[in-house]
């Protein structure tokens, strides 16, 4: 089966229907066959951008609840890459959530993301590799 990382742009984008990319992301997700992958520090980053609406917070959870996404946890282990990576991307800057999503590209192996953000195409893994957004809007 097909894996992708998601980001929380797309994320929040598919709960917050007041956002510009709301409908573009619903309809590339309701076509995408495969299985979506995220980090803890991306969903607190989608829940603390969708605290205009408590309800719409539990239907992102229960989305998740229901198996929409698997959540990776990235452990103690990997604070030393993420220094890493922060220092290296520092005049982006790269923040948390993404160095997390790097980290799990690098352990996972998976070579695709979904995201609303430009740095995507500047962030390299381990292996000097891309992760290839294949979110075009």
């Amino acid at each position: 089966m097909k894996r992708c990382l998601i980001d929380a742009g797309p994320l929040i984008a598919l709960f917050d229907k007041d956002d510009k990319y709301h409908q573009p992301i619903r309809e590339f997700l309701r076509t995408y066959e495969g299985r979506l992958y995220t980090s803890w520090p991306v969903i607190t980053e989608v829940l603390h951008m969708l605290d205009f609406n408590v309800q719409v917070q539990i239907d992102f959870l229960k989305w998740i609840e229901r198996d929409a996404l698997s959540v990776i946890q990235i452990a103690k282990e990997n604070i030393s890459r993420i220094i890493q990576l922060s220092n290296k991307y520092s005049d982006v800057p790269m923040d948390f959530a993404d160095a997390t999503l790097i980290i799990l590209s690098e352990l996972e192996g998976i070579k695709e993301i979904i995201s609303i953000d430009t740095d995507f195409y500047i962030y390299r893994n381990i292996r000097n590799e891309y992760v290839k957004n294949i979110f075009a809007y």
